[in-house]
């Protein structure tokens, strides 16, 4: 049997590291789990600190925010391992309450969703038969949060360059202060929720039916609320799950059959949340 690969963006803590582990205790000691994150320290700490057991775990340095890092990740992969079972993408840049939109905007998006649109060209023509491909998002990433005036600019998308040129156009109008005065909500994560599972959507069209006769799941996943400290800025999380808990929940979808109805769509506790809004009545 061929040794199976994965590989989870954005983990060096918190819910990355926890799918890293969670990952490495499931698959076989001739498997691989690639554990990335930014910064080279904090990858060799991280992979350190894992315990033994189950398949490889292996550091690389993966910088979403460059727009070239992804790709060459992917190539170095292919020519390893000639493909990948398991992606997640998990890096997120954090915003607090008290960080200004304008000013941080342009790396939010950066990260948060042209990395996903760049980890998705790099590893999604890699994927084996039997492969998953999960997007971490949130709630906030259904077009209930958004007015409806904006629905039109993440629906019926034909690619992931369109995608990319609607985030862009959002960060510009968060960036100069345009956005203030219009629709778009004050909450930069909602737009760019939204914009993560626009992608995944976008992708899934073209996929679809290909994906689903090789066995292969690409959806965006909501892991709800968890116990961490960023969490903890916006709300109280006393009583939320911790990111293990979360990931050992995500790690179920990776390892059991595919259901058609979860492929293209936003997951949360095994359940589709809808894209558009439920008409009333």
């Amino acid at each position: 049997m061929t040794p199976q690969i994965a590989l989870v963006t954005g983990a060096t803590q918190g819910l990355g590291l926890a799918l890293v582990e969670g990952l490495a205790q499931r698959l076989s000691p001739a498997d691989t789990v690639y554990l990335t994150g930014r910064d080279a320290g904090r990858v060799t700490q991280a992979v350190e600190a894992m315990p033994a057991g189950g398949a490889e775990i292996r550091g690389e340095v993966l910088d979403v925010a460059d727009p070239q890092a992804s790709a060459r990740l992917a190539r170095r992969l292919r020519e390893r391992h000639g493909g990948i079972d398991f992606v997640i993408g998990n890096a997120v840049m954090r915003v607090g309450p008290d960080d200004d939109p304008r000013e941080i905007v342009g790396e939010y998006a950066e990260v948060n969703n042209f990395g996903t649109t760049r980890l998705l060209r790099a590893f999604a023509p890699l994927l084996r038969d039997g492969g998953r491909f999960l997007v971490v998002a949130s709630s906030f990433g259904t077009l209930n949060h958004l007015a409806p005036a904006l629905h039109g600019r993440f629906t019926g998308l034909s690619s992931l360059d369109e995608v990319d040129e609607q985030v862009a156009a959002w960060r510009d109008a968060v960036a100069d202060g345009s956005a203030r005065g219009g629709d778009w909500p004050g909450f930069v994560n909602i737009p760019s929720k939204i914009g993560q599972v626009a992608a995944v959507r976008t992708l899934a069209a073209d996929r679809r039916a290909d994906d689903l006769a090789r066995g292969i799941l690409l959806a965006a996943v909501c892991p709800g609320m968890m116990n961490t400290p960023t969490s903890a800025l916006w709300w109280d999380v006393r009583d939320a799950p911790s990111p293990a808990q979360a990931a050992d929940e995500l790690l179920d979808l990776v390892f059991r059959p595919v259901d058609p109805a979860h492929y293209g769509e936003l997951v949360r506790h095994g359940e589709v949340l809808p894209w558009s809004p439920v008409p009333a009545g």
